[in-house]
């Protein structure tokens, strides 16, 4: 067991660690505070966003203390990327889990039990055997992290019973740091996961939830198809998940992508354990551009490069769309986020909300639908509105990173038109669907107008300036102000709410946002940062890609793409100038600076021009 004395170290010895193992030159907010406070031998609790570089703040120390660095992770098909990941930067590192062989397994206690690891990767369910704790007592434990700690709390999103046996960790290791990180918990969710691990006195880092480098998109869901499609060939050759909420809609999506000629793949829970794997690692690779998936893909992916996360229907909580959309932009390069709204959507969420038995459950599912929805249909900074979720003030008027701060949405007075529309449910008596009711204020000439007399109504064809796409979102704003509400049922009906009384007696304004087309999302939030050269970018992405093959590894492990676009901003010449770049250290050099620079060197030759 490690003995009581904390360690001080040099500020120097921090910082060239972290230039020579990771090749950055500085730590990112909140890292180094974190990483002292582990080598202090605080416990520590950290709420770090996705991206944030929680992994330095556990990898750095367990580089330098004696001993092993235990992390225990739910994650147990992403375990092999971080200890690639850990590897590649010459950290010892290995994991322990029910993917290995019983030899495979072996090794791995064996190099434990000698002392020759940094890093060791376990499941819960492993910590909570008998055998392996006993084990554990043999073995000189320099800290232990508990990744993803939100799965501790009921009131998280992902909760996990096996969780719950991590409060053993403190009598475990009385002497040694516990560490534990989240990227997604409110302050009611932080609580009880500092009860129920019942950290000691921790050093608590709440780090600021905003992802600068991710841009909000909220689009009316109108011929999703077509815009997917439109939204794809806006990202050419980018890596990118586009969410699902069933196993037939991904299916139907990726076979529709397929067809349009775009590199697709399914993944969700219906597929063997063999496709699903090989499809998520042919993503992982760079093989094919885009996962169609359900919400069952992306906790197992530690992908780097993801440009752009599509929700083609509602998320199910807010926890759930920042979670998701956190995994665009790990590098911390600009990426898009895209989710597809309409209300219609809205009903096939609530029936499996239905089915759920437990009240209270049932009722907190509802409660976080409707916070995605209010979320969905506000005309206020969508970067302001995610924050304030979590208990964050944004400081500023304008992000200039969202659709609504960029002006790509304009809102305009619809209340002359929606009198129109709440006029002509009044007089059908509150017994039709909005199909029908749009039928009436565009004076459709159908069989069931005639049939029922509403063509003789005040308000037939009262609509006509307006297509009825127009009328659609309309009655979509009127349900989400709750105006009008929707009944139940195979064929729901729209009735008035208390109110549309003022709305129709000129006391009350209706405004609804419409996009501008003089502007739109892609061209506000599509930039890059800084100027590269783009044809030395792509050819080090193919020296990328061959390395990573050769060695079995996600071409991200090798270098990223942030990396890369330094290669081809800087055209580094020498070691010397390659260890400048973002993301170089020693190990990664040593492994893969020669081929790197000899293709720098070919392209300078090649175009003198661009020297």
């Amino acid at each position: 067991m490690k003995p009581e004395t904390k360690v001080t170290l040099p500020d120097t010895c921090l910082v060239d660690t972290l230039r020579k193992v990771f090749g950055f030159r500085e730590f990112r907010p909140d890292q180094e505070r974190i990483v002292r406070a582990i080598l202090e031998k605080k416990d520590v609790f950290a709420v770090m966003p996705t991206g944030g570089g929680k992994s330095l703040c556990y990898q750095l120390p367990a580089a330098l203390l004696p001993g092993t660095c235990m992390v225990i992770s739910p994650l147990i098909s992403l375990m092999k990327d971080q200890v690639d990941g850990a590897r590649a930067n010459g950290i010892r590192a290995a994991y322990l889990n029910s993917s290995l062989s019983s030899e495979e397994q072996a090794l791995v206690v064996r190099d434990l039990l000698s002392n020759s690891l940094d890093l060791l990767y376990v499941a819960p369910e492993r910590f909570t055997l008998n055998h392996f704790q006993e084990m554990l007592g043999q073995v000189n434990i320099s800290m232990a992290v508990i990744d993803e700690a939100h799965c501790i709390s009921e009131w998280g999103h992902d909760f996990r019973p096996d969780y719950l046996s991590l409060s053993a960790l403190g009598k475990l290791f009385p002497n040694v740091s516990i560490a534990a990180f989240t990227a997604t918990a409110t302050h009611k969710v932080q609580q009880d996961i500092l009860e129920k691990l019942a950290l000691r006195n921790p050093f608590i880092v709440r780090a600021s939830f905003d992802r600068t480098n991710l841009f909000y998109d909220i689009r009316f869901k109108e011929n999703l198809s077509e815009q997917l499609v439109t939204l794809l060939k806006s990202n050419p050759d980018k890596a990118g998940i586009i969410y699902r909420t069933s196993r037939k809609s991904v299916n139907d999506t990726t076979t529709m992508l397929q067809a349009k000629g775009f590199r697709a793949l399914p993944y969700h829970a219906g597929l063997d354990d063999d496709d699903r794997k090989r499809n998520q690692e042919a993503f992982i690779r760079d093989e094919v551009d885009v996962i169609v998936a359900t919400v069952a893909f992306g906790m197992g992916i530690d992908k780097s490069n993801i440009r752009f996360v599509v929700h083609a229907d509602l998320p199910k909580s807010i926890e759930n769309y920042y979670q998701e959309t956190g995994r665009a932009g790990r590098d911390g390069e600009p990426a898009h986020c895209t989710l597809f709204f309409s209300q219609s959507d809205i009903p096939k969420v609530r029936f499996f909300i239905d089915t759920i038995v437990d009240e209270t459950e049932r009722a907190r599912a509802l409660g976080a639908l409707q916070k995605v929805i209010s979320f969905a249909s506000t005309s206020v900074c969508r970067r302001k509105t995610l924050l304030e979720y979590f208990g964050e003030t944004y400081p500023r008027d304008n992000c200039n990173s969202c659709d609504i701060c960029l002006g790509t949405r304009e809102v305009v007075d619809c209340t002359v038109e929606a009198q129109m529309l709440l006029s002509a449910i009044a007089r059908t008596e509150e017994r039709f669907g909005a199909t029908h009711i749009v039928d009436i204020v565009t004076g459709s000439k159908n069989k069931k107008i005639r049939d029922f007399g509403h063509d003789l109504l005040k308000t037939y064809g009262v609509g006509r300036g307006h297509g009825k796409k127009f009328w659609r979102r309309l009655i979509d704003e009127l349900l989400a102000q709750k105006v009008i509400a929707k009944s139940e049922g195979l064929y729901p009906v729209l009735y008035l709410l208390e109110k549309a009384v003022p709305v129709l007696k000129n006391e009350a304004t209706v405004e609804m946002m419409r996009v501008q087309e003089k502007k739109t999302a892609k061209q506000a939030g599509s930039g890059q940062t800084g100027t590269y050269d783009h044809e030395l970018f792509d050819q080090l992405r193919a020296l990328r890609k061959q390395l990573a093959n050769e060695q079995g590894i996600p071409p991200y492990i090798v270098f990223s793409d942030r990396s890369l676009r330094d290669m081809a901003t800087l055209l580094p010449q020498s070691a010397e100038d390659m260890l400048s770049v973002s993301g170089v250290g020693e190990v990664k050099l040593q492994r893969y600076g020669r081929q790197f620079l000899n293709l720098i060197r070919r392209y300078r030759e090649e175009h003198p021009e661009r020297k």
